[in-house]
């Protein structure tokens, strides 16, 4: 009974931060402060350039202005990434939409991050990988954000659960595992963002946040399983996982091989989609008839 009882306060807990993050307000409050913190480091670079910076500021400053586009990406897709944990309980369908969302933007990341290396004034005479690199990056996110346009159309919600009691417990056990990843991810920054400041030194923050969804992937399937242990079901979001997988790998292929990945795990998505849409609809209506 105490332990049902500290279920039910930490999927309230969840609830709240659900809520919270989800109001109009408070997202227009985050766009404002990456709004800031663009100037502000357009500003900072400036006065590095000029002098006018402490020396432990001065050293974790960089020289080039492109350096401010790449942080204001890196914090929207932080966000991306904290709306793909509080989507987790919604649904397995939502949170795979999610994942495309942030594959898109890690691509246009990657081609921001170009950006950064760029001399000034700009100029690709000398060397035109930089530009390869946007370009293919470019293409890779436009691919991506095609595929989400056709996973949003033939995605289907399909009722494995028939239980309401199941799926309240289902739907609670993912809102305690989406608490506990908010929490480690919090963590993970704050860890990082000390060490940013100490040494100026960066943590490949969202490589080890990847590697912690992986594991909350793999933990998903095997809580759904409990409650949906039918073919269809199982094959469905091993599947998932699988294309959850191959977007991961890609955070750490080479420039030129990443959209590549990228763009297949999005097509393997889509024909697990579309697969499980064909052949387990009618096989979830001759259940719940035969049942």
């Amino acid at each position: 009974m105490i332990t049902y009882k500290l279920l039910q306060a930490l999927t309230r807990v969840f609830d709240w931060l659900q809520s919270w993050w989800e109001r109009s307000s408070t997202q227009r409050s985050v766009a404002l402060c990456i709004l800031w913190v663009y100037l502000a480091a357009l500003l900072m670079v400036e006065m590095k350039r000029m002098g006018f910076l402490p020396p432990w500021l001065d050293a974790i400053t960089p020289k080039n202005y492109f350096y401010a586009i790449h942080l204001a990406f890196t914090l929207i897709l932080g966000l991306e990434v904290i709306s793909l944990i509080m989507v987790i309980p919604n649904s397995l369908l939502e949170a795979m939409g999610n994942q495309f969302q942030i594959l898109t933007l890690i691509l246009l990341r990657n081609a921001f991050e170009e950006l950064s290396i760029l001399p000034e004034p700009v100029s690709v005479a000398e060397d035109m990988w930089p530009a390869l690199i946007i370009g293919v990056s470019g293409a890779g996110a436009f691919c991506v954000f095609l595929c989400l346009g056709l996973y949003k159309r033939i995605a289907r919600l399909q009722n494995f659960i028939s239980s309401p009691e199941l799926r309240m417990h289902y739907v609670m056990s993912k809102k305690i595992l989406a608490l506990t990843l908010f929490i480690i991810c919090l963590g993970i920054a704050v860890r990082d963002c000390v060490t940013f400041i100490r040494s100026g030194e960066n943590s490949n923050f969202f490589e080890t946040v990847y590697t912690v969804l992986i594991f909350a992937d793999i933990t998903m399937v095997l809580i759904a399983q409990r409650y949906m242990p039918a073919f269809y079901a199982v094959f469905r979001n091993s599947g998932f996982v699988v294309g959850t997988l191959l977007m991961r790998l890609a955070l750490s292929a080479t420039p030129l091989w990443a959209p590549v990945i990228a763009i297949s795990a999005a097509l393997f998505v889509l024909a697990v989609t579309w697969g499980t849409n064909r052949f387990a609809h009618g096989q979830i209506e001759e259940e719940s008839k035969s049942g």
